[in-house]
């Protein structure tokens, strides 16, 4: 499908997305959305792409839904639409996404960043849940990754006043990983996602997933999946190579393997 709304590039082995509608600061609607989905599995399945980078523009990473879209729905047209089945996708991509933030980065913006894996902010970015203000509440995991990533009370009180973190904020409350200067913050981001586009694969795939198992289960199910995963990749030919280059003082070539 030709993507309207998702600009595609790529350095080396790191695949770029970039939110591309402008006129309205990014707002994700249905077909952003499914766009977006679409692209991330495709860079999923290609092996030449080892990280990706999600960026929007320096005024505005997403500054939330499509309210114009809504508005006139009702609690059965928006069940029916299934519009979190796209969301539920995202879940799915096991190679790292690195989101590059800018500017507003408020309700869906910010639940699209929270599905992320590591976020490289600019310091103009103002981040937050403000749905309250609309009469509604987040809808795409907002409530609960928040409260995982900053704890209860401090997700408490932005989701119920609606209020904004700046970057600086977000990062002392470990929402996000680096902040840099807005005419920075994108190589940044790169940066980090080419030295994890140079790791093992197989690693950094079953590592994002041994992380993401540990938000969401007790400790010894995350235990004994790490220990798992730690004797799965003793049958990779991307071990033999780590250890053998490690010992050889060489640097090692991986392959995915």
């Amino acid at each position: 499908m030709t993507s309207r709304y998702i600009n595609l590039s790529s350095e080396g082995e790191v695949g770029i997305l970039t939110l591309n509608r402008p006129h309205v600061l990014n707002a994700l609607n249905r077909e952003l959305m499914l766009e977006l989905v679409t692209e991330l599995e495709r860079m999923e399945q290609d092996d030449a792409i080892k990280a990706i980078v999600l960026t929007g523009s320096e005024q505005a990473f997403a500054a939330g839904a499509d309210i114009k879209e809504m508005a006139d729905e009702s609690a059965i047209s928006m069940l029916l639409k299934r519009q979190f089945a796209v969301w539920d996708r995202i879940d799915g991509i096991t190679k790292p996404i690195i989101a590059a933030v800018s500017g507003y980065v408020l309700g869906g913006g910010c639940e699209l960043m929270m599905s992320c894996d590591l976020v490289v902010a600019s310091d103009t970015a103002r981040i937050g849940q403000p749905e309250i203000k609309l009469g509604v509440m987040p809808g795409a995991g907002g409530t609960q990754r928040l409260t995982k990533a900053i704890g209860l009370r401090k997700a408490m009180e932005l989701l119920l006043t609606g209020d904004t973190m700046t970057a600086e904020e977000a990062l002392r409350c470990g929402l996000i990983n680096k902040v840099a200067p807005v005419e920075m913050y994108f190589r940044e981001a790169l940066k980090l996602a080419q030295r994890i586009a140079d790791q093992p694969p197989l690693s950094v795939r079953l590592i994002k997933q041994a992380v993401r198992k540990a938000q969401d289960h007790p400790l010894a199910e995350g235990l004994d999946y790490e220990r798992h995963c730690f004797h799965l990749l003793f049958a990779s030919d991307d071990q033999k190579e780590g250890m053998n280059a490690f010992l050889e003082k060489r640097t090692p070539q991986f392959r995915g393997k």
